[in-house]
């Protein structure tokens, strides 16, 4: 997620256009506090509302946690991943040597 000030809404419209077509969420800051946050506008959006939208990319950038995120997204954990998993996001990420480990110490 990229950080704008006020006067970058003026000098680079081009990069915030891009971020927000590429999927991308934006902050927009005003000497230095966030004033506002951009969210790309998508047929996802359409579909779910941007609570959802937002959750799911706050989500996605490691700025959530699952709980957290279906909590904003005002949705059960249960149906937030079934969200997640409609649009091909891992609700569980486990780096893979991690992973091993913890199924060699299940099979003991």
């Amino acid at each position: 997620m990229q950080t704008f000030s006020i006067r970058d809404l003026r000098e680079r419209t081009g990069d915030i256009t891009r971020a927000a077509e590429s999927g991308e969420m934006a902050v927009v800051a005003k000497h230095g506090e966030p004033i506002f946050l951009t969210v790309p506008f998508d047929e996802f959006l359409l579909q779910h509302g941007v609570k959802v939208d937002v959750a799911i990319k706050l989500f996605a950038t490691d700025v959530l946690t699952l709980a957290k995120a279906a909590r904003f997204a005002g949705l059960p954990q249960e149906a937030f991943i079934e969200i997640l998993g409609s649009i091909g996001i891992a609700a569980v990420k486990y780096d893979p040597a991690e992973l091993d480990e913890e199924l060699k110490l299940l099979q003991q």
